[in-house]
């Protein structure tokens, strides 16, 4: 299990037990900074000394082999497992680089050494900048609280007005410093995942390359490597369409904090001084409570101020609550309760007046409740009109713009989009707009309908069904994710279902073009996971989900055809994988596991002594040749977009002989075969031009 999420409501309350899950963060992160200086540290080695090549990649691979990724949530994504393995497939990698004695590294320093220094100090060094920040605003706030929490309340109203005012203010700066805190340290925590795994990529690429020895290798590293770049724009992908929304949140934060709740959390909780009477007089302790207003119980954990002060939390159950007035006690924001444990009452403290009306009106008091205002954006419904916009556009996008680059992808603007759904949407003429006129450009009608499915009152997809399909998504097992989806689609109410296949047919269609508009069944899934799935709370937990929406659009695209061909013959999800000998299961893509290639003879030997028998055996050097060395890119190339499979083609015995037995059809097979496609390509330039050897699609 991975550390929980920082939730941002957590900031404004500031509880122990978020102040420790913050510090397992902390620790990560400075983990992973020793961890980047330990890569560099090996890295600037490897680059210096040549002659001690050998045990310089021996060291870095240990260091590679000896970290291992944490992450946020419960579940990895398949691209995600690659990446969390990829370190140790790196290593293995590297201790047989280090048999074959590789002869130089060059242009290492711009492709591994800049990115990992140029991501701790403006990353890491960024985070601890806002960690000083943090503290220091947090030490401020206490500090200034405890003096204010002390001062008299017959003092004047406008110094008690002023000393208010200053609270507020600390208070505000330290929730913001602590927003800040957390958004950017959970925002190191996932986008390593690629910024350190790809610069090291692009240095074991450089390697490998500039080792004429192993050409090979380089050969058998290349589908890996294609793969693995995928997975890392796919994560990437997901990374920046969750760190919209979560930007998002932390803006609604910022203006309302206490309107998003988690489920199964108390009903208010926080920090109140409770009055403790003694013998020599009467002092002031600090708890950090929680009261749970159905069961009336109010949970009391008390924080100690002094070293060796040893006191348990204390369980209290609710029979009153009562204002006390000011002029009864020498100390503001105060009121009573009566409990079945404790005879009399407790008097608590409250740190606000605005926090005390909160507590009192959770405790069923009788101070007056208040409501803060809460707009709401106007939603939209899944009706007639609805369904004809979303026709409409799409109609007018496969007309005239299915082709145009970063479909989707690109935004219009919010004046147009506005405009058009106002003159669609309009009561006195709804659907009076004609789409296919020059008046409306494609990037406002892509908007358009992404504004509108995102604008509905419930998703596509539905918050009955949304953690039922994210589950799935979830599963290892590539049976029984497709079936559940499957079945699951057929579950949406008879509306959403026909708005769903709409709307897959039409990103079906977007991904046919993909060579000319660079739009993938991956890419689409990103843009449309957020817009057709999205959760009924606003948490970061919730946030850190939307990979998995994500893929759950990537499976209904990639498998139209079957999906909609008719329900399953057992709606209901199976609660095991599917009966089967061997179910398909995803597994990290490798390398280091592969079957050795015969190495090439380099002692003379020629086809003629051999008695004109060729094996396939790459012929050995002349004594009088140079080593052919290809010059490394400045980074590795952008990985290929996933295009629809093309037609099956003639298959050749003398190509196909000796293939691994293939995998069932999936979308992990289909990726695989892809890059096996193209290694076979590679190491067999002399096919007839036109045909694809070794395709047995």
């Amino acid at each position: 299990m991975g550390h929980p999420p920082l939730e941002f409501s957590d900031c404004y309350l500031d509880s122990p037990d978020f102040r420790e899950r913050l510090k397992c963060y902390e620790q990560e992160l400075e983990r992973t900074n020793k961890f980047i200086k330990e890569v560099i540290k090996d890295g600037n080695a490897l680059i210096a000394a040549i002659r001690g090549y050998s045990s310089a990649v021996q060291k870095f691979s240990q260091t590679l082999q000896s970290f291992q990724f944490d992450f946020i949530g419960d579940t990895l994504t398949d691209d995600e497992i690659n990446i969390a393995e990829s370190f140790k497939e790196f290593a293995e990698l590297l201790h047989e680089v280090e048999l074959e004695r590789s002869m130089m590294v060059q242009n290492a320093s711009d492709l591994l050494i800049k990115p990992l220094e140029n991501f701790r100090k403006e990353q890491i060094g960024f985070t601890k900048e806002r960690k000083k920040k943090f503290e220091k605003d947090g030490e401020k706030f206490y500090s200034m609280l405890d003096r204010h929490l002390h001062l008299s309340s017959k003092k004047k109203e406008s110094q008690l007005q002023e000393a208010d005012l200053q609270v507020d203010k600390e208070r505000h700066n330290f929730f913001e410093s602590s927003l800040e805190y957390v958004y950017q340290i959970q925002e190191v925590q996932e986008s390593k995942k690629f910024s350190i795994v790809e610069p090291v990529l692009a240095f074991l690429h450089s390697l490998f390359t500039y080792n004429n020895l192993t050409v090979e290798l380089t050969q058998d590293f290349l589908p890996y490597k294609q793969q693995l770049q995928l997975s890392l724009q796919n994560t990437r992908n997901h990374f920046s369409s969750t760190r919209e929304e979560l930007e998002d949140l932390k803006k609604r934060m910022k203006e309302a904090p206490l309107t998003c709740k988690l489920p199964g959390q108390p009903t208010i909780e926080g920090y109140l001084y409770t009055q403790e009477k003694w013998a020599l007089g009467i002092s002031w302790v600090k708890y950090y409570c929680q009261y749970e207003k159905e069961a009336k119980t109010l949970r009391m954990t008390p924080i100690d101020q002094k070293p060796g002060a040893k006191q348990g939390t204390l369980d209290l159950t609710l029979k009153s609550c009562v204002r006390r007035k000011t002029d009864s006690i020498d100390k503001r924001f105060c009121f009573d309760i009566e409990t079945n444990e404790r005879s009399g009452t407790i008097t608590l403290q409250a740190l606000s007046e605005a926090n005390r009306r909160l507590w009192m009106e959770a405790m069923d008091g009788k101070e007056p409740i208040y409501h803060s205002p809460i707009t709401k954006q106007e939603e939209m419904e899944l009706n007639e009109v609805g369904f004809k916009f979303v026709r409409k556009c799409i109609n007018a996008v496969e007309t005239k713009g299915i082709t145009t680059e970063g479909i989707y992808r690109t935004v219009g603007s919010n004046i147009q989009v506005q405009k058009l759904l106002n003159a669609f949407f309009d009561p006195k003429c709804p659907g009076d707009v004609d789409l296919q006129s020059g008046d409306w450009d494609i990037k406002t009608i892509t908007s358009s309908l992404k504004f509108y499915l995102r604008n509905l009152s419930e998703p596509v997809m539905t918050y009955k069904l949304h953690k039922e399909l994210v589950l799935a998504a979830k599963s290892e097992n590539l049976d029984y994710r497709l079936g559940a989806i499957h079945a699951l689609v057929y579950k949406l109410p008879d509306k959403n279902r026909e708005m769903l296949e709409l709307l897959i047919q039409h990103l079906v269609n977007i991904c046919e073009h993909s060579r000319e508009n660079l739009m993938s069944p991956s890419n689409m899934g990103v843009i449309f996971g957020p817009t057709l799935m999205r959760a009924q709370e606003d948490t970061v937990a919730a946030m850190m989900n939307i990979k998995f929406q994500n893929i759950v659009v990537e499976i209904l695209i990639e498998h139209f055809g079957k999906i909609y061909s008719g329900p399953p013959e057992d709606t209901t999800p199976p609660p095991v994988p599917p009966p089967r000998v061997a179910a398909r299961r995803h597994k990290p893509i490798t390398i280091s596991k592969r079957p050795l290639r015969e190495r090439p003879v380099f002692f003379g030997a020629s086809v003629e002594e051999s008695g004109g028998e060729y094996d396939g055996v790459p012929k050995p050097r002349s004594h009088g040749d140079k080593p052919v060395i290809m010059r490394p890119p400045v980074r590795p190339p952008d990985p290929p977009c996933r295009t629809p499979v093309p037609p099956k083609l003639e298959q050749r015995p003398d190509l196909i002989a000796g293939t691994a037995e293939e995998m069932p059809s999936s979308v992990v097979a289909s990726r695989t075969k892809f890059f096996e496609t193209a290694s076979r390509r590679t190491s067999n330039s002399s096919s007839p031009q036109g045909r694809i050897p070794g395709d047995e699609s």
